[in-house]
């Protein structure tokens, strides 16, 4: 097994632990979102939380998101974000490469 393949490995199994680590270290916790969290520490704070605006999606559709709606738009945005660091990451690497062996001849 070469280097950068043991790497690759145990980097993946200490991203594993970090992700499941938490589920089993800390049983019977809620694991909520920073949105609410912060609703209810402003209410806890200044009494009644007004917020200033309402989302776009929001106010065209007349009502709240579905959570799966949520979840594709954020899975969407990711892999649109993902995808333009690779592309770069790429263009970086090929690059070096490129610089590599016009340097040898």
């Amino acid at each position: 097994m070469s280097k950068n393949t043991k790497t690759v490995v145990i980097l993946l199994i200490v991203a594993a632990l970090i992700a499941i680590v938490p589920l089993f270290a800390l049983k019977g916790a809620e694991f909520g979102g920073s949105d609410d969290a912060g609703s209810q520490m402003i209410e806890e704070i200044h009494g009644e939380y007004e917020p200033w605006f309402t989302p776009v999606l929001e106010s065209m559709l007349g009502g709240e998101l579905p959570g799966e709606v949520e979840s594709l738009i954020f899975c969407l945005q990711t892999g649109i974000g993902v995808g333009i660091l690779s592309f770069f990451m790429g263009r970086f690497v090929e690059r070096k490469k490129l610089q590599k062996e016009m340097g040898r001849q």
